[in-house]
C-alpha cells in the first residue's frame, strides 16, 4: 500500500526532474497497468521522494551522477530520460556531450558512443517539444 504522503513528494520531485511533458507521457504511456503503476510507485516513494531528496547533493549534480551511471552501465533507455533532468536542471549541451566524452576511456568507446547518439536525440526532442509549447 503506497504511502500517500511520499508518493505526492515523488511524483512532484519526478516532474520537477523530467518536466512536465514527459511526466504527463509516462503517465499516460508506461504507467497504466496495474504491475507498472505499483513499479511507478516505489519509484516514486523511495526513489524519488527518499533518494533524490537527500541533504548533500542537489538536483542538478544527481542528474549528471545518473546520467554517467547509465552510461557505464550501457542502459540507453534510461539514459535518454536522464539527460532530460539534466537539461531540466541546468547542464548545457556541451557539459552534457563533454561528461559523455569524458567516460569513454573509462568505459569504452561504444557505451560512449552510444550515450552521445541517445544526449543527441533528446537534444532534438526538447528543442521540438519546446518549439511547439510556443506554438500553443
Amino acid at each position: 500500500m503506497p504511502n500517500a504522503e511520499l508518493l505526492a513528494r515523488g511524483r512532484a520531485v519526478r516532474r520537477e526532474l523530467v518536466g512536465d511533458v514527459c511526466a504527463d507521457k509516462l503517465d499516460r504511456e508506461v504507467y497504466t497497468d496495474k504491475h507498472m503503476e505499483k513499479f511507478g510507485d516505489v519509484c516514486q516513494e523511495v526513489l524519488f521522494a527518499q533518494l533524490w531528496t537527500r541533504d548533500g547533493l542537489d538536483l542538478k549534480t544527481r542528474s549528471l551522477i545518473t546520467m554517467i551511471c547509465d552510461t557505464a552501465q550501457g542502459s540507453t533507455d534510461a539514459l535518454a530520460l536522464h539527460v532530460r533532468f539534466c537539461r531540466n536542471h541546468g547542464w548545457s549541451e556541451d557539459e552534457i556531450i563533454e561528461g559523455l566524452i569524458h567516460c569513454w576511456p573509462y568505459i569504452g568507446v561504444p557505451r560512449a558512443r552510444a550515450a552521445l547518439v541517445v544526449a543527441t536525440r533528446v537534444f532534438n526532442e526538447l528543442q521540438s517539444e519546446s518549439a511547439s509549447a510556443k506554438q500553443l
